[in-house]
């Protein structure tokens, strides 16, 4: 008995250390250059070495600075763009591994996909720009990176505006880096990727609250970006250099004004948690909007407009 114990068990070490590597890994379909994917008013700037997509618009005070979700990209702000762009200058960009900014497989120093780097992106873009101080308006992960760099850079930041903002949630626990970077999930690392990706339309209909708003358009939007090349390899370094930033022990340092937005059908990131993130913060006021799930941006524009430009407006 205890020879076939012994025999079990390392039979099962074997198919762990060896198994992923068997694992047939097809090349992906559809792939085209970013060149082919961009749109007329898509524009690129070189930061760090990356080059980063972006679009602006308008040329008012305070600039607006855009920070998409999780499996976004800058196409997730076009319902809201140019009705910010009447008052304000407005920029959104790609956040790397997402859209079409560059997804590098090497790099020296930092990892580009972390959050530390994501932070000190938007403050380069910035630079580039010359926006000496914005406003952040975050949805999301993107939530997480704009409350992460107004810690970094608090200098640079006006305001905040978070929509659904996962700042409770998200982020890997310390023990998953060290198994995600070994040889073995890196080989199968992506097909993962594209496993999450793949549910692209359940995923989309989980964050709206009326799924039947989401059109053919909407769908082609979000696939768009699975065509640039090594986008599975890159959404895997985003996920391996994913952390938990503990920013909910940090959040008595943002003294700046704060807006919280949510719909109250959140299903991603739950309506309370953005209730309590509202009641935590020392100067944050709270819009949740009706009929609304976790993009209200895209599903309720008008209301969530409303609710921002009422709180610009008001700012010292």
């Amino acid at each position: 008995m205890k020879r076939f114990l012994l025999i079990t068990a390392f039979c099962i070490f074997l198919l762990v250390l060896v198994g992923p590597f068997l694992v047939p890994i097809p090349p992906l379909e559809g792939i085209q250059l970013i060149e082919q994917l961009a749109e007329a008013d898509s524009r690129f700037i070189n930061i760090e070495d990356l080059q980063v997509h972006y679009k602006i618009t308008g040329r008012g005070n305070p600039p607006l600075v855009l920070l998409h979700g999780f499996g976004a990209s800058l196409f997730s702000w076009r319902e809201v763009m140019e009705p910010f762009g009447q008052e304000h200058r407005v920029v959104a960009f790609d956040r790397p591994a997402f859209g079409l900014t560059e997804r590098p497989m090497e790099w020296q120093g930092d990892n580009p996909y972390s959050p530390e780097s994501q932070a000190r992106l938007t403050i380069g873009l910035m630079d580039q720009l010359d926006i000496e101080k914005a406003i952040l308006v975050g949805n999301s992960a993107g939530g997480s990176i704009a409350v992460l760099t107004a810690l970094r850079y608090p200098e640079r930041v006006q305001a905040l505006i978070l929509v659904d903002p996962a700042i409770y949630t998200g982020g890997s626990p310390s023990w998953f880096a060290p198994i995600a970077k070994t040889p073995q999930m890196q080989r199968i690392g992506p097909l993962i990727a594209r496993n999450i990706l793949g549910r692209g339309s359940t995923l989309i209909n989980q964050a709206w609250h009326d799924p039947s708003k989401i059109t053919a358009e909407v769908l082609e939007g979000y696939i768009k970006p699975t065509r640039v090349e090594n986008w599975d390899r890159a959404l895997w370094h985003l996920t391996t250099a994913s952390q938990d930033l503990n920013l909910d022990q940090q959040l008595d340092q943002l003294k700046l004004p704060v807006l919280v937005i949510t719909g109250d059908d959140d299903r991603i990131v739950p309506t309370e948690d953005s209730i309590r993130l509202a009641g935590e913060l020392p100067n944050a006021e709270l819009v949740v909007i009706p009929a609304c799930g976790h993009v209200p941006h895209e599903e309720c524009p008008q209301a969530f407009l409303e609710a921002v430009l009422d709180f610009l407006a008001r700012l010292p």
